[in-house]
């Protein structure tokens, strides 16, 4: 298949479920809440390596939010339960409590929601040393912790849904100037696509090593073009000498397919993408699968 003269690939995207929440971090300004939602999120790129998966969905005008302040939501994921908690609750006791004027609401749907994770006997609650309280605020039960600079309200739980990690797709093209440019016009188109976060990834990899036995995950170099003379099975073709690889992650399968078919519809109308692939790893990452041709149909 070829979409504006662009080889689509005849293979699938892996991908596999993770426990998710989709939180919303407020304060009385943008600059603040931003800095909170870059703390929150930090280190959340990967899977690979802790901590948990984290990025920012969107941002939220203060006409929509619970205390009608300017905010962001983010989506925090992990595939094992217990370590999704820890890692939730840390970004959250690290990421939003040293930020100025900070809140933290819920904003998983309701219908979404199969579980939740409560605040209580954590390093949220105990914060507070005694002197937090559970009270009814903005419409819903929050924590309110005392900080130097006023009151800090976090929801007391927060909804978990069975997400969808692991969409992706792999730009190839003639120079890094245009893969990155057509990764970045892709990235746009997929975060227009409500419920899904999209990330751009230079490193992308494969599940262990060849050398490196106890590795968890390396180097991806059957698609590194700066080694494709020293890799036997190399997957660059002539011409190509840059991938990017667009990961997506959401909260339904639906919503990371229709986000998927944006992000390689723009990114194949830049000129010098030569290639779309995708990354899978024969069943070792997820049992899910999208066909890349089914896809762009």
């Amino acid at each position: 298949m070829k979409i504006n003269d662009v080889l689509i690939e005849d293979t699938f995207a892996e991908i596999f479920s993770m426990y998710t929440a989709r939180i919303l971090i407020t304060a009385t300004t943008r600059r603040w809440a931003l800095e909170s939602a870059l703390e929150t999120k930090g280190l959340g790129r990967s899977a690979t390596l802790p901590p948990s998966e984290a990025s920012i969905e969107r941002a939220a005008s203060g006409t929509e939010t619970p205390d009608t302040r300017p905010g962001y939501i983010l989506q925090v994921g992990d595939r094992k339960r217990e370590e999704f908690k820890h890692w939730l609750v840390t970004r959250i006791r690290k990421g939003v409590f040293p930020i100025p004027t900070t809140a933290v609401f819920n904003a998983l749907p309701q219908e979404m929601a199969e579980d939740f994770v409560d605040m209580e006997n954590t390093p949220v609650q105990l914060f507070g040393d005694g002197y937090e309280e559970i009270v009814e605020i903005f419409g819903r039960k929050m924590y309110k912790i005392p900080r130097m600079d006023g009151f800090l309200y976090v929801e007391k739980k927060l909804g978990v849904t069975k997400g969808v990690a692991g969409g992706n797709f792999l730009i190839m093209g003639d120079s890094q100037g245009a893969t990155l440019l057509a990764a970045e016009t892709a990235l746009e188109a997929i975060m227009e696509v409500p419920y899904v976060t999209g990330r751009i990834a230079a490193s992308g990899t494969k599940v262990g090593g060849k050398l490196y036995k106890d590795a968890v995950a390396t180097t991806n170099d059957p698609y590194c073009a700066c080694i494709s003379d020293k890799v036997k099975n190399s997957k660059i073709p002539d011409g190509v000498h840059c991938v990017y690889e667009m990961i997506i992650n959401g909260l339904s399968l639906e919503h990371v397919k229709k986000a998927m078919k944006a992000g390689v519809e723009k990114a194949v109308s830049v000129r010098g993408v030569k290639k779309i692939t995708a990354g899978n790893y024969g069943g070792k990452l997820g049992k899910e699968r999208i066909y890349l041709h089914d896809l762009m149909r």
